[in-house]
C-alpha cells in the first residue's frame, strides 16, 4: 500500500471547531478494518513482527486491565507497522473451561435443570450455542479501544485447528513419558466438582478457629494444633522433627487417635519445624499436600474421609455431615472427652477459595493426569539464562527463576464437560491407549474414553504457535514464529508465560515462543488500591471512553505504564488526557488556518528564524528519544515526553512565539508555516500509536495522506542547532521571570501592561515582538513610568504597574508576609544557635529547621525585591 500525500485545498474547513470523539472513533476503526490495514501477509518480504493477544476469556468483558495491556500492545504494533514490518497482532479468545461451564450451568438452573439432565453431548452443544449467541462480547469492546488486530486470523482455543494442536502435543508428551496418571493431592472445588489450577485459587484472610488437641495419654501424649479439626479422622501419623529431644522417646511408637480407636505411628521428619507451635503436627496424607509428601516418605496409608462434595464419609457419628458441620461436631466431641487443650477463636488465617464460585478449596487426594515438568522447566529456565529470551524489566528474572527452578508436576486433568477431552481410551482388560489426531480410537465392547478434560492453561500454553497453524508447517508459522515479544502482566508470569515457554521450546525444536517477555503491573485506583467490585472502586473503561474518548483512556494508561510496576489511575487523569487531545485538535486547527503545510522542501537554515531552527532541533531530539523509549518498553516515559513536547514546546512556545510572524505575513511567515507543518506531521506520527483516533483525523487533514496506520514512522532528521536552542532558552527564561513577577503582583496573565524592553545587548532583540505578544506587553506610550525593573540574562524589562494594582494594599500584604518571614528566620536561628538543643535533637529535626531557615531567607529576599519594585504611594 502506498501513501497519498496530496494536500487538501482548504484544510481548516474540514475540521469542526471542537473535537467530539464519538463522531470520529467508530467510523475510523471500521475504515481501518475494511481497508485491511491490520491484516498480516505471510508471503510478504518485509521483516516480521508478531505479538499474540493474551487470550481473554470468552465469558469476559473489557476491564481496565485489558484496556491497559491492549493499549501497550497496540502502540508497539502500530509503530512497527509504520516502520515497515509485516506486523501481526494475533487475536483470539480462551474457552475458559470452568468459567464457561459455570455460566451455562447457571442458565440451566433457571430452567430447573442440571447438566446431568441433558447429558454430556447435549450440554456441550448448549455451551457452543451460548458461545455463539453471548460469548465474545469483548471483541466489540476491543474495537472501541482501537485494537489493531488481524481479525481475519481470530482463533478460539476450542476451534478445530487448536484442538488438533492440543491432541498432537498431548500424544507427543505421552509417548515421551512426560505425561502420566497418578494419585496426588490437588486443589479441589466441592462446588465446581473439579480439580483447579493454582492460579484459580484466590487466598484471603478468613476467621476460623485454632484448636489444640491432645493425642494419647500421660507421658505418651502429644498436643497438635489445627484449623481443620474435621481432617483428624483421616490422620495416619504424628510427625516431629528428628532432632527434637522432647519427643525422642515417642518416635517409632504408636499413639491412639481420639474418637476413632485407631492407633497411629509417631514419625520423625525434617519437614517439621520444632520452633512452631508444639513442634508436632498431625499427618493427613489424603487431605494436605505437605502431609502427602510426609506420607510418601514414610509409607503411610492415604485415608480419605470426604467425598467430592466435602461430605464426611467415615466414622459413624460424623458421617454425612458437611465439612464445616463436622468441624464443630468433632471439636464438641473432643471437648467432651477432655482432649481440647486450648482454643483460639476467632483465628484469622489465609484460606484458598475457588476464583469462580468463591467456595473454600479442599485439598484432596485424587487420580489425575500430570505433566512431568522437570526437563521442560529446565529448558524454560535455560532459555532465559542463555540469553535466548530476555525478561523486561530484568529484575523480574529472579521471580521467573524462583518459579521454574522449583516447579512441581502439573495437574492437567479437570472434571468438567466443557474443554479439550483427554485423548486416552481404557480397555476392558486394563489397557490404556493414547490417540493422536490422525489415529482412530479403539472400538469394541468395554472401550471408553477418559471423562476428564484438560486444564485451560494446557491449550493456552500452545497459543504462540497453535494460532499459526501448528502442527501443520504453515507459511504463517514459518513467517511469524517466534513472536517478537510477549506483553503481559507479572501476575501470570508463572502460570501462562512459563507454560508457553515449556511448550514452545518442546514443540518447536528448542526455539522459544518469543524473544522478549515485557512485563507490566496491575491497574489500581488513584490511591493505589486494588480495583474490585467488592471494594466499590472497579471501573468500566467503556464508561470513560463514552465520556472522554478512547484516546484519553489509552493515553492515561500508557502514561502510567512503568515496566513491571502497578499503575494507579483515576478519572481526573483521564479528564486531563481528554484536555490534551483537545489541545492537539485546537492547536492543529490554528496551524491549518495559518497556512501550516507539508508542501515543498523545508526552508534552508538561512531562511528560517531562530524559533524555527529551535523547534526543528527539538523535534529531531524528540524522535530519537521516543525511539529509545520504545525499544526499552518505557511507555510512561515516551508518553510523558510526547505530552511535554506537544503541549509545552510546540503549542505553548513555538506556536505562541510564531504568532507575530504569522500575523505579519511575507516570506518569514511562509517559512514558519512550512516548519510548523513539518513539526505537526512528525508529531502526529509519533503520537499515533498511543492516541490513534485524533491523530489520524488531524494528520489526514493536514497532509491529505491515506492513513497514519500505513504512514512511515518518522526518523531523526539529524538536524541540531545548539545556538538556536540557547537563544530560545533565553527567551523562555525572560518570559518565565516576567510571568513569575506578574503573578506575584496579582496580575492576570491576559492583563496588558505597558513595558519598555532593553534587549539590545543580547540575542533576544529579534524576538521583541514575540515576547510582547506572549506577555501581553504594550508599547511604552508618552505617560510611561517605570515602576518595576527586572534584569534577566543581560536584558532589562521595565514595567509600568501604575493603574494596574492597588499599590498601598499590595504594600501592606507584602509587608505582612515579610514580617512573618523575618519572625520565622529569627526563630530558626535561635534554635540552631542553642547548643543544648542541637546536642539533643535528632538529625532529621535539625535538618528540618535548617530547611525552614533557608526558606525564610529566600522569602525575605523575594519579598524585599517585590516591595522595592512597587511604585511610590
Amino acid at each position: 500500500m502506498t501513501e497519498n500525500t496530496q494536500t487538501p485545498s482548504s484544510p481548516d474547513s474540514e475540521l469542526p471547531t471542537a473535537y467530539t470523539p464519538a463522531d470520529v472513533e467508530g467510523k475510523l476503526y471500521e475504515r481501518w478494518v475494511e481497508r485491511g490495514y491490520f491484516e498480516a501477509d505471510e508471503k510478504s518480504e518485509k521483516p516480521p513482527y508478531a505479538i499474540v493477544i493474551p487470550p481473554p476469556n470468552v465469558t469476559g468483558s473489557l476491564h481496565l486491565g485489558h484496556a491497559f495491556e491492549h493499549t501497550l500492545i497496540d502502540a508497539l504494533t502500530r509503530r512497527k507497522r509504520m516502520q515497515g514490518y509485516e506486523t501481526l497482532w494475533q487475536p483470539g479468545m480462551d474457552h475458559a473451561g470452568i468459567a464457561t461451564q459455570n455460566v451455562v450451568e447457571r442458565e440451566l438452573a433457571k430452567e430447573g435443570k442440571s447438566r446431568h439432565d441433558l447429558g454430556r453431548e447435549a450440554f456441550v452443544e448448549r455451551v457452543w450455542q451460548w458461545k455463539g449467541e453471548s460469548g465474545g462480547q469483548i471483541s466489540g469492546q476491543m474495537r472501541r479501544l482501537g485494537d489493531g488486530v488481524d481479525w481475519s486470523r481470530e482463533r478460539f482455543t476450542m476451534d478445530e485447528g487448536l484442538s488438533e494442536a492440543v491432541q498432537t502435543i498431548f500424544k507427543k508428551l505421552y509417548d515421551d513419558e512426560l505425561i502420566y496418571r497418578a494419585e496426588r493431592i490437588i486443589n479441589w472445588c466441592p462446588r465446581c466438582l473439579t480439580a483447579i489450577s493454582d492460579i484459580e485459587v484466590e487466598y484471603q484472610d478468613d476467621e476460623g478457629e485454632l484448636v489444640s488437641i491432645r493425642y494419647g495419654e500421660g507421658d505418651a501424649s502429644i498436643v497438635v494444633a489445627t484449623t481443620r479439626a474435621e481432617t483428624m479422622l483421616g490422620d495416619t501419623a504424628i510427625a516431629v522433627h528428628p532432632g527434637d529431644a522432647r519427643y525422642q522417646h515417642l518416635v517409632g511408637t504408636e499413639i491412639e487417635l481420639p474418637l476413632t480407636g485407631r492407633r497411629i505411628p509417631v514419625v520423625a521428619d525434617e519437614h517439621v519445624d520444632p520452633e512452631f507451635g508444639t513442634g508436632a503436627v498431625k499427618v493427613t496424607p489424603a487431605h494436605d499436600p505437605n502431609d502427602f509428601e510426609i506420607g510418601q516418605r514414610h509409607g503411610l496409608p492415604n485415608l480419605a474421609v470426604m467425598d467430592e462434595h466435602a461430605i464426611i464419609t467415615t466414622h459413624g457419628p460424623f458421617q454425612g455431615l458437611d465439612r464445616l458441620e463436622a468441624r464443630s461436631a468433632i471439636v464438641a466431641a473432643l471437648r467432651a472427652e477432655g482432649r481440647i487443650v486450648a482454643e483460639k477463636r476467632p483465628y484469622t488465617h489465609s484460606v484458598g477459595h475457588c476464583s469462580r464460585c468463591k467456595t473454600t478449596i479442599e485439598p484432596r487426594l485424587s487420580l489425575q493426569w500430570w505433566v512431568k515438568v522437570g526437563p521442560l522447566a529446565k529448558a524454560a529456565g535455560d532459555a532465559v539464562r542463555d540469553g535466548k529470551v530476555k525478561i523486561h524489566p530484568q529484575e523480574m528474572e529472579k521471580r521467573y527463576f524462583d518459579w521454574v527452578d522449583n516447579l512441581h508436576d502439573w495437574c492437567i486433568s479437570r472434571q468438567l464437560w466443557w474443554g479439550h477431552r483427554i485423548p486416552v481410551w481404557y480397555g476392558p482388560n486394563g489397557e490404556i491407549v493414547c490417540v493422536g489426531p490422525d489415529e482412530q480410537p479403539p472400538t469394541g465392547e468395554g472401550w471408553t474414553q477418559d471423562t476428564d478434560v484438560l486444564d485451560t492453561w494446557f491449550s493456552s500454553g500452545l497459543w504462540p504457535f497453535s494460532t499459526l497453524g501448528w502442527p501443520q508447517q504453515t507459511d504463517s508459522l514459518a513467517k511469524f514464529y517466534p513472536n517478537a515479544v510477549l506483553v503481559t502482566g507479572y501476575d501470570i508470569l508463572f502460570f501462562w508465560v512459563a507454560r508457553m515457554m515449556m511448550f514452545g521450546l518442546y514443540a518447536m525444536d528448542g526455539t522459544p515462543p518469543f524473544g522478549t517477555i515485557a512485563l507490566h503491573g496491575m491497574v489500581r485506583d488513584e490511591r493505589g488500591k486494588k480495583m474490585s467490585k467488592s471494594f466499590g472502586n472497579a471501573v468500566n473503561p467503556l464508561d470513560w471512553m463514552d465520556k472522554y474518548g478512547s484516546d484519553a483512556v489509552r493515553f492515561t494508561l500508557a502514561r502510567g505504564a512503568n515496566p513491571g510496576v502497578d499503575v494507579p489511575i483515576g478519572e481526573d487523569w483521564v479528564q486531563a488526557s481528554s484536555k490534551f487531545a483537545n489541545k492537539i485538535w485546537n492547536a492543529t486547527r490554528f496551524a491549518l488556518m495559518n497556512g501550516a503545510t507539508i508542501e515543498g522542501e523545508l526552508p534552508s537554515a538561512e531562511q528560517m528564524s531562530a524559533t524555527d531552527r529551535w523547534i526543528l532541533s527539538r523535534l529531531g531530539k524528540t524522535v530519537a528519544e521516543i525511539d529509545a523509549f520504545y525499544e526499552d518498553y518505557q511507555f510512561s516515559k515516551l508518553s510523558d515526553a510526547l505530552y511535554h513536547f506537544a503541549w509545552d514546546e510546540v503549542f505553548d512556545w513555538y506556536v505562541e512565539l510564531s504568532k507575530t510572524t504569522f500575523f505579519a505575513g511575507g516570506e518569514p511567515a511562509k517559512a514558519s508555516a512550512r516548519v510548523l507543518g513539518e513539526v505537526l506531521d512528525v508529531m502526529l506520527r509519533l503520537l499515533h500509536p498511543v492516541v490513534p483516533f485524533v491523530t489520524e483525523t488531524l494528520w489526514t487533514t493536514l497532509t491529505g495522506g491515506e492513513s497514519l496506520v500505513i504512514a512511515d514512522w518518522p526518523k531523526d532528521s539529524g538536524f541540531r542547532d545548539a545556538a538556536a536552542e540557547a537563544e530560545i532558552e533565553g527567551v523562555q527564561a525572560l518570559v518565565r521571570e516576567v510571568r513569575r513577577f506578574r503573578k506575584e503582583q496579582g496580575l492576570d496573565d491576559k492583563q496588558k501592561v505597558p513595558a519598555r524592553l532593553d534587549l539590545s545587548a543580547t540575542a533576544l532583540a529579534a524576538h521583541e515582538g514575540a515576547i510582547r505578544q506572549v506577555l501581553r506587553l504594550q508599547p511604552e506610550g508618552e505617560a510611561f513610568s517605570a515602576t518595576a525593573t527586572l534584569p534577566v540574562a543581560g536584558a532589562t524589562v521595565a514595567l509600568d504597574l501604575s493603574g494596574t494594582i492597588d499599590v498601598e494594599a499590595e504594600r501592606k500584604r507584602l509587608s505582612k508576609d515579610l514580617a512573618a518571614a523575618e519572625k520565622e528566620k529569627l526563630q530558626a536561628e535561635a534554635k540552631l544557635g542553642n547548643e543544648a538543643f542541637i546536642a539533643k535533637a535528632p538529625d532529621n529535626v535539625v535538618d528540618k529547621i535548617k530547611g525552614r531557615l533557608t526558606k525564610a531567607e529566600g522569602d525575605i529576599a523575594r519579598l524585599r525585591t517585590q516591595l522595592d519594585a512597587l511604585p511610590p504611594a
